[in-house]
């Protein structure tokens, strides 16, 4: 469902602050880290649905240390397990900041598009009457060239 007429303004301050409120997040979590797709592949899946998995599987060994080999690093699991609660209940409200963020961007562009393209159609009908519009009128279609250039690609190799 479009929400139409979004109007909103984002003074240069508070892009100032949010961006650095961003980056107060990434200093204060200094250890994240980037994988690879491959690398992605190799780890077992560990989300949200996980966490009491892993949650209970660390109360089964804090109950029962008896039964573990003593090469078992249960401070180290006790405390990969407390970090990825609070990871995956950080990553959650991020998960739904850049999915509001992205729903938004992406209906405040279908508007602005809309309105381009108008600008465009006025552009190119007054381009025979109105001197100096030319460059104006083929800065605007280069946005258009590439997909045309690839639609006529495919009737080309036929």
């Amino acid at each position: 469902m479009p929400y139409q007429n979004i109007s909103a303004q984002v003074t240069a301050a508070d892009v100032a602050a949010i961006k650095a409120a961003v980056a107060t997040i990434q200093q204060k979590l200094p250890f994240l880290i980037s994988l690879t797709p491959a690398e992605r592949k190799g780890h077992p899946k560990a989300g949200p649905n996980s966490l009491s998995f892993v949650e209970n599987a660390l109360t089964a060994s804090q109950n029962n240390p008896a039964i573990l080999p003593g090469s078992f690093d249960a401070a180290g699991f006790a405390s990969a397990v407390a970090l990825f609660a609070v990871l995956t209940d950080l990553n959650t409200g991020v998960a739904q900041l850049a999915s509001e963020l992205d729903d938004t961007r992406l209906d405040v562009g279908s508007q602005a598009m809309d309105q381009a393209r108008q600008v465009y159609d006025y552009v190119k009908a007054a381009v025979k009457k109105t001197p100096g519009l030319k460059p104006v009128a083929d800065q605007l279609a280069a946005r258009f060239q590439h997909a045309t250039a690839v639609k006529a690609a495919p009737a080309a190799a036929k």
